[in-house]
């Protein structure tokens, strides 16, 4: 190549004709960035009047979304993740305890009840040597991606008070759930699709209630996909595809617009105003707008039959045991991607005892951990290798524990709402950390004690949200998801 000075040189091309021409590629790499900006700019002034458009948070926030995997009845703490040797030594004595359904019932402290040994055997897992039974083998393989919570607490010795509490922050008032409060705070980031999902949710303790709006707008209820202990055919949104051709839809959705149109500006010209029945009329036509936008993009986003053949083997689809939850699983991780907020996965039933709930026999708890273990394995490990997990929140836990003693001296373990491990993944909290503790025998929080209250404030701040400042106007008064309480577990938080 012959050098440049000599070109220059040689030539009439001056050093005012190189910026000239420097100058046009300029203006060219200008002219291109406003043409990205222009969609982006239209696509978001679509949006100004859309209530689940994406909102400005309080803070910086280190995730972006949740997805809460509900063990509906409460899994053993004791036989899982709290390790508790004097459960192994005292098998089979008698001890005084403080049962919460006897002091519920009569008041009385100090029961004596007979302490029953883990069914499981403990180890070390990962690099963090954290103990864990064998009862969640492959979710043992990520030990070094949770954050635990030793000291949980909560209201509720029933499972309809605390699965109320656990959703709703609130037991004794129809109150929204978190994932509404989530949405209302946050929006959604894909306009396309609802901004909060649950999937399976069970129609027992609270049922409706627990994915329920009340009384924020009712664009913030979540959307239900099939019922828990329902068949994987059930996981779908209902006439989702809609009847006839894309052109006939087409045309009902136009007319429905208008005939709504026509209707708001009559409600208009009336005069008085119901503010209540207009934000009502004005939820319904969201709706319409929302589900004609979902005939188009959900269905794609819901066939797990666009995954690999690898992938939904990992998550166990297509084995007995793991098909169901694998598809709730894998189903979770497509909606995130497409831009949910909030997506809740049930793994549960619709009968009077939920499926972890094993008052007289422990051993099914094995049954239930072999359906969800190897899909909240795979989960895990999907969102990781996404670049998922850096900005969504997993968090895995039920209603509550249970107690360290066997109730009425048989072969189940009851309701313990004093103290109890769940698990959070991602999203900004710490890797392979745990924090708090329950007593010697797994029974009360002791140590650094976490109310559920503390959990909810400590999710929506790694959302970007201020518990105390996310609120909402109704009769007069300001609510917000942790009523009068809560404050933000800092020291499960990432300070990197």
């Amino acid at each position: 190549m012959s050098d440049p000075n000599t070109f220059l040189a040689n030539s009439c091309y001056t050093r005012r004709d190189a910026l000239c021409h420097a100058a046009c590629g300029f203006g060219y790499l200008a002219l291109a960035g406003l043409a990205n900006a222009a969609p982006r700019a239209a696509a978001a002034a679509s949006r100004v009047n859309d209530p689940l458009a994406p909102k400005s948070v309080h803070f910086p926030a280190r995730a972006k979304r949740v997805i809460f995997l509900f063990m509906q009845g409460g899994v053993s703490h004791v036989d899982s993740y709290d390790y508790k040797p004097l459960l192994f030594e005292r098998d089979g004595k008698s001890m005084a305890f403080d049962d919460a359904r006897v002091i519920a019932n009569t008041g009385m402290r100090g029961s004596s009840q007979r302490v029953m040994t883990p069914l499981w055997k403990f180890r070390q897992h990962g690099e963090c040597g954290r103990w864990a039974s064998e009862l969640f083998p492959h979710v043992n393989e990520h030990v070094d991606d949770l954050c635990f919570i030793h000291s949980l607490n909560t209201e509720g010795v029933a499972h309809g008070p605390a699965t109320l509490f656990l959703h709703c922050g609130a037991a004794n008032q129809i109150r929204p759930s978190m994932g509404s409060w989530i949405t209302y705070g946050l929006g959604t980031e894909n306009e396309n699709l609802p901004g909060f999902v649950t999937i399976a949710p069970s129609a027992g303790n609270g049922g409706a209630r627990n994915y329920g709006n009340a009384f924020l707008p009712a664009v913030y209820q979540g959307t239900a996909l099939g019922k828990a202990g329902g068949p994987a055919s059930e996981l779908a949104i209902r006439n989702l595809s809609g009847d006839g051709n894309v052109a006939q839809r087409r045309q009902t959705f136009d007319l429905i617009q208008r005939l709504n149109e026509a209707q708001a500006r009559r409600g208009r010209e009336g005069g008085a105003k119901d503010v209540a029945a207009d934000a009502e009329f004005d939820a319904v036509v969201k709706s319409y707008e929302l589900a004609w936008r979902m005939q188009q993009f959900a269905p794609d986003v819901l066939d797990l039959q666009r995954e690999t053949a690898a992938t939904q083997a990992m998550y166990g689809i297509g084995e007995k045991a793991t098909d169901l939850f694998g598809r709730q699983c894998l189903m979770a991780r497509r909606l995130c991607e497409a831009g949910v907020r909030y997506v809740q996965v049930t793994y549960g039933d619709n009968s009077a005892n939920p499926a972890w709930d094993q008052h007289s026999n422990m051993p099914r708890h094995a049954d239930h951990a072999r359906a969800v273990d190897r899909p909240i394995a795979a989960l895990l490990a999907d969102l990781k290798q996404r670049g998922l997990l850096e900005d969504t929140i997993v968090w895995w836990g039920g209603e509550f524990g249970r107690t360290p003693y066997a109730e009425k001296n048989g072969t189940g373990r009851d309701h313990n709402p004093g103290g109890f491990t769940v698990w959070l993944a991602g999203g900004g909290v710490k890797r392979a950390f745990a924090h708090g503790a329950t007593d010697d025998f797994g029974h009360l929080a002791v140590q650094d004690k976490v109310h559920m209250h503390d959990l909810h404030a400590t999710i929506l701040h790694l959302l970007g949200l201020d518990h105390e400042r996310l609120t909402y106007r109704y009769s007069g008064r300001d609510f917000r998801l942790t009523d009068v309480h809560g404050q933000v577990v800092r020291e499960v938080i990432d300070s990197v």
